[in-house]
């Protein structure tokens, strides 16, 4: 595997590695930064307006968890194709181009779309687009820093993901004062604004690596890189169960806990902007001690908290303490995988290796709300479903720490 890991890298076109990143990397950074967190704020609309839309259309459990859940499902396997776009054509033309793109859905689950579950799937479904911008930016990104500064770079911009703790900020709030349309159409306002300013401002980095292969070979190469998979498999544990949490959270603590709809949505943006503050202080230490030695850490953590928290102890304060731990530890752990990626992957295949290992983070935020959904339906508890996530954790702490490491030894 080590042997395999090596003629990878070796197939990719030299890189820059000394000196210190460009001066117009930073501003580049904060721009693919802020495209990610105004998709995530509109890929995550529907979350916070879960449980009302749960007692106004008469949902079940596990068809609230279906509508929360159908947008990350199409944004993570939209991130496969716009990655490889993405690898062809940059970030100044995908990044202006998805953003225009959600502002399609946005404005149709907000003036349309949400008077039954039929038209908040499809609405759901096409939001999903916003979600993909993940894997545009992941590559842009990565082509204006040298190797050493990476983890730092893409923990940096993996802080948009806390668009999602807008969303859950503002979205109840915006409904109660305004109606259910107010929140959407400042999405899409903001999602216009950020497509032209895109357009006029973004650069991609000067001699981006350009693949001349068709998007079917390029994709059947990328699946057959070993780093591919492995990266996949652990950010569907540290992203997905983000993501899952993120989206199911509100619901978890409203009907576990009795909160309010707005109280859970406030706390839901705790661990949101938790998660979100240690993304890059995982890129950070992985640029310093190894992305493994770090992904090894977080996925500790994880499943301890997913053990206490599985016996559903008081919110406060074991069961505050339990979730600020996960979101502290997928935090960090989402931010140490991509340092993996950007340290093992070919960087002309960056893109295509980036949608896959998104798609995977994405589908593992998928999974576990309709889980959680369907065991509470059945059992009436959460317990179940924790500890399922401390299994996996589990698992995927053991291959780390042994596979992996011998792997990429020093990394």
């Amino acid at each position: 595997m080590v042997q395999q890991v090596s003629e990878e890298r070796d197939t990719a076109p030299p890189e820059h590695t000394d000196g210190p990143a460009p001066g117009r990397a930073w501003p580049m950074l904060a721009l693919a930064t802020a495209g990610f967190a105004v998709n995530f704020w509109a890929w995550a609309l529907l979350s916070p307006l879960g449980p009302r839309f749960k007692e106004s259309l008469g949902l079940t459990s596990f068809e609230q968890s279906l509508l929360v859940a159908v947008p990350v499902v199409v944004g993570s396997l939209g991130r496969i194709p716009v990655g490889a776009l993405t690898d062809r054509y940059g970030g100044r033309v995908m990044f202006p181009l998805v953003s225009a793109a959600t502002i399609v859905p946005v404005l149709y689950v907000g003036l349309a779309g949400h008077s039954s579950l039929a038209a908040l799937l499809a609405g759901g479904f096409l939001l999903g687009i916003g979600g993909t911008s993940f894997a545009v930016g992941v590559p842009f990104v990565n082509a204006w820093f040298p190797p050493e500064r990476r983890g730092l770079a893409i923990g940096v911009f993996g802080m948009g993901m806390g668009g999602t703790a807008i969303s859950a900020l503002s979205t109840v709030r915006l409904v109660d004062a305004y109606g259910t349309a107010a929140p959407f159409l400042i999405t899409a306002a903001v999602l216009a604004v950020y497509a032209v300013a895109a357009a006029l401002l973004l650069r991609d980095a000067p001699g981006r690596a350009v693949p001349t292969e068709p998007f079917a070979r390029r994709l059947a190469s990328t699946l057959r890189l070993g780093t591919t998979w492995q990266a996949s498999a652990l950010y569907a544990v540290a992203f997905g169960g983000y993501v899952a949490f993120s989206v199911y959270l509100p619901t978890y603590l409203k009907t576990g806990y009795g909160l309010t709809q707005s109280d859970a949505a406030n706390r839901m943006a705790g661990f949101v902007l938790l998660a979100v503050a240690m993304r890059p202080v995982g890129g950070w230490l992985s640029d310093r001690v190894g992305p493994v030695r770090v992904v090894t850490g977080t996925l500790a953590v994880v499943l301890a908290a997913a053990l206490v928290q599985s016996s559903t102890p008081a919110l406060t304060p074991v069961g505050t303490a339990a979730f600020l731990s996960l979101a502290a530890a997928l935090g960090a752990g989402s931010g140490a995988v991509f340092a993996l990626v950007a340290l093992l992957a070919p960087v002309n295949r960056l893109g295509s290796v980036t949608g896959v290992v998104g798609a995977a983070g994405g589908l593992g935020g998928f999974v576990p709300p309709l889980v959680m959904g369907s065991l509470y339906g059945t059992y009436g508890s959460y317990a179940l479903g924790l500890l399922l996530l401390g299994a996996v954790a589990a698992v995927a702490l053991t291959y780390t720490a042994t596979r992996l490491r011998r792997t990429a030894v020093g990394r």
